[in-house]
């Protein structure tokens, strides 16, 4: 490491509070960039062409877009340093373009997964299962925040309404939908949910009450919940979570046809652009069902 890292390190420390871990990140970084630049004379002599071709390096020494996007901030933070200090009369990581990082694509379940989940939910006993039953019927139907689904008021839902209305982020309103089967899961919940109540106790207003400080069910018990109904129904647990119902509600409408301006109000996305995500889900799903089935894409 050379002197000139060392500097830039310790004014990291000092200077940003940078922490341990930060440190050896920009470290190994540098170090990596110090070696690579050696034969052009390492970073404080290493003229832009051979600084742009280290960069373009990485990617075909495999390194993951997110790792070249920081080695780049690295050498971009350590040459602003360094032209503060005096050491270069110019930046040649001026001209390194940040690696387009592709986003990744939502976890879904096939309808077939969500049947199975349900099944294994309502295998649960009584009362567990008919409240699983309901919040996984709920989040599929609705496409609701886990948040939003387990912040419900009883209220909302006991006159059997077609639609809830939520508030969402930024204390947006919109309507979330309700199947006849989240519906009748619901009446069964909620007949379930009264009988366990006891008459000397006053009822909460949680549509999913707990004994907890929240008084209601917390997005932690539900995904434990979930993570035994998705062993029971041979799914793998790392795929299912009260998130992946919400990616599966938007995906599914999609596949069915859905508009894309549709999906965007009922998710309560401000941006489009964050729905956009689930047409490449709904669109490989499509093209691996022909390719499965269409007999001439089928490998002879």
């Amino acid at each position: 490491m050379t002197p000139q890292i060392e500097a830039f390190l310790e004014m990291m420390a000092v200077e940003r509070d940078a922490s341990p871990h930060t440190l050896a990140a920009y470290g190994r970084d540098l170090a990596d960039a110090e070696a690579a630049l050696s034969s052009d004379g390492g970073l404080m002599q290493a003229p832009a062409e051979a600084v742009e071709a280290w960069f373009a390096d990485l990617s075909r020494r495999g390194l993951s877009a997110a790792t070249a996007a920081r080695r780049r901030s690295s050498v971009r933070q350590f040459y602003r340093f360094a032209l503060a200090e005096g050491w270069r009369a110019d930046d040649p990581s001026r001209r390194l373009d940040a690696p387009r990082q592709g986003r990744p694509l939502p976890k879904s379940l096939s309808r077939d997964e969500i049947d199975r989940l349900l099944a294994a939910a309502a295998a649960r006993d009584a009362a567990a299962g008919l409240r699983l039953v309901a919040l996984v019927e709920m989040a599929y139907a609705s496409g609701l925040r886990v948040s939003e689904l387990l912040g419900l008021k009883v209220e909302a839902v006991r006159r059997d309404p077609a639609y809830l209305i939520v508030r969402g982020k930024g204390g947006k309103e919109r309507l979330a939908p309700l199947n006849p089967a989240a519906r009748t899961a619901l009446k069964a919940w909620l007949t379930a949910r009264d009988a366990l109540r006891k008459p000397e106790t006053p009822d909460s207003p949680w549509l999913f009450p707990s004994s907890g400080r929240s008084g209601h069910l917390t997005p932690r018990r539900f995904a434990q919940l979930l993570d035994e109904a998705a062993v029971a129904a041979g799914l793998d647990p790392a795929r299912v979570s009260p998130h992946v119902l919400r990616h599966a509600f938007a995906t599914h409408l999609l596949e069915g046809g859905a508009d894309l301006r549709v999906v965007q109000t009922l998710l309560g996305h401000a941006d489009i652009a964050t729905t956009q995500i689930y047409t490449h889900v709904a669109t490989d799903r499509l093209a691996q069902v022909v390719h499965q089935n269409h007999p001439l894409a089928r490998d002879e």
